[in-house]
């Protein structure tokens, strides 16, 4: 990615480039422009917008990755298949890299002498921000380590995925919608189609966790079991929580026909490879 600066000082920028550009599936850049596809008829400036918003939130899901990484929060050595950022670049580089990343995310949305309305950059800058804070990743992460060793019912659990990994998720299609500039009735049908894909990826998390292998999976299987963490497989064993997997699927799809918009295929494939997905 030729945004991510190689020459930040002091190996910033290598740690930076390390956490996001090798490995990943890429889906929430993915969910973006497959959102911004669906209308067929654009200005050409909104792809150039379209392709930061992409970028951007691939930036703050990265970012979120080397912070959870790291001892004081999940304590992992493995993502992507490869040694966590604090683990090749000790933990003030990690803390640096992630502060970095997210800086990085909203000067990606507000580019000096650009055809992007101001009024748009401010709109992906929002949606971004909350997405990521206290009413969003931010807010998930803090209920789920505060759940550690407690049980928690199928509501309260919702609520805390909804937030750590739905939100990014919902932002994602919602940053292709404002792009694209799609219509009231499909924007709404679409936050829809977010919001269920989003549980679904949460549901299938815990699914693998349980179920696949650390090679596999590019990160440390089993993780949630021995930090005593609540999961949707601990609430309904595995074969319930692939059951409310594929309601969430199904949910998804029918949100799709909902909206009526020009050309959703490529967001229907990408709610397959969630339910799908081995890693």
């Amino acid at each position: 990615m030729q945004w991510v600066p190689l020459d930040a000082p002091a190996q910033l920028g290598q740690s930076m480039r390390y956490a996001v550009l090798d490995g990943g599936k890429r889906l929430r850049p993915l969910l973006v422009m497959a959102t911004f596809d669906s209308v067929l008829s654009k200005d050409p400036w909104r792809e150039q917008a379209a392709l930061r918003a992409a970028c951007a939130v691939e930036l703050i899901h990265a970012y979120s990755l080397v912070h959870d990484d790291m001892p004081c929060m999940d304590n992992d050595v493995l993502r992507r298949g490869k040694p966590t950022v604090h683990v090749q670049f000790g933990e003030a580089g990690a803390l640096l890299a992630g502060d970095a990343l997210q800086a990085l995310a909203f000067e990606l949305l507000t580019p000096i002498q650009s055809s992007i309305p101001g009024q748009l950059q401010a709109q992906l800058c929002r949606v971004l921000s909350r997405a990521a804070g206290h009413a969003g990743m931010a807010g998930g992460q803090a209920i789920d380590l505060a759940s550690v060793g407690q049980s928690l019912n199928a509501e309260q659990l919702q609520e805390m995925h909804r937030l750590k990994t739905g939100a990014l998720l919902l932002s994602s299609v919602q940053l292709g919608a404002l792009c694209a500039d799609v219509g009231e009735e499909a924007a709404q049908h679409l936050q829809q189609f977010g919001q269920a894909v989003g549980l679904a990826f949460q549901i299938v998390d815990d699914i693998l966790d349980v179920t696949t292998d650390s090679s596999v999976l590019g990160k440390t299987a089993g993780k949630d079991a021995q930090n005593d963490k609540p999961t949707y497989v601990s609430l309904w064993g595995l074969v319930g929580a692939q059951q409310q997997a594929q309601q969430f699927h199904e949910q998804a799809h029918e949100s799709l026909k909902k909206s009526k918009l020009s050309d959703t295929l490529a967001l229907g494939a990408l709610a397959d490879m969630v339910i799908q997905r081995l890693k």
